[in-house]
């Protein structure tokens, strides 16, 4: 699988298992300037999840960026493998288990509805950023100016 990290990995997996809730997901999304999430999910009602993966305790304990992730999310989710120390990870959060095939969902996150405005410039954020990375993928050769 090419050369991928650890939590590229899991974020494979995680998209694997968002795509049969029937969302669409995009890796290494900027939300806002300064943020990188690791897996944002688009469903099917406009629902907006993220999802940051986390290979080992050290990259969990060093992450001081995560809470500065919901106000751009309907719901948080932290994605781990199977080893990985669960109870670790914050009450009020959501918890996938996924490997790089799969992931299951064994702890749903809250809902906290974002507001209409912030929807709508995240849902057309994650739309362009999507046709870019498909445009990248199809012409690798070509270089743009960037944009957002």
């Amino acid at each position: 699988m090419l050369d991928l990290q650890p939590g590229q990995l899991l974020a494979r997996g995680v998209c694997r298992h968002l795509r049969s809730h029937n969302f669409v997901s995009v890796e290494e999304f900027v939300p806002s300037r300064g943020l990188r999430v690791d897996v944002m999910g688009l469903g099917p009602k406009g629902e907006l999840w993220v999802i940051e993966c986390k290979s080992s305790r050290v990259d969990f304990q060093t992450d001081r960026k995560w809470q500065g992730y919901l106000d751009w999310c309907d719901r948080y989710f932290w994605a781990v493998d199977d080893t990985f120390p669960a109870d670790l990870l914050p009450y009020g959060t959501g918890l996938i288990i996924a490997d790089a095939y799969g992931a299951e969902i064994v702890r749903m996150a809250p809902e906290h509805k974002l507001p209409g405005a912030r929807r709508k410039t995240l849902t057309q954020k994650f739309a362009r950023h999507a046709a870019r990375r498909w445009h990248s993928a199809r012409d690798p050769g070509f270089t743009e100016a960037t944009f957002d």
